[in-house]
């Protein structure tokens, strides 16, 4: 394994932790935006990396509010 992985699995094992404890606490098809966030942050942080992915991740979480309308949002 390359030391430059180990940040970017971190951090998507932080999310698969997410998904399967705290994810359930939200009813379902709750989520604004099509890929849910979590999936949208696995993806991010797959391509872009965990910095940058995770950036990318949290400024999608703060667009996701009552005032935004969502719909599909892919990582591009």
């Amino acid at each position: 394994m390359q030391i430059k992985k180990i940040p970017r699995l971190t951090i998507k094992a932080l999310i698969i932790l997410y998904r399967y404890t705290l994810g359930y606490l939200f009813p379902p098809n709750s989520c604004r935006f099509h890929p849910s966030c979590s999936e949208y942050a696995l993806k991010s942080v797959e391509k872009y990396g965990a910095v940058k992915g995770t950036f990318k991740s949290a400024y999608r979480i703060i667009r996701c509010n009552p005032w935004n309308k969502g719909g599909y949002d892919p990582v591009d």
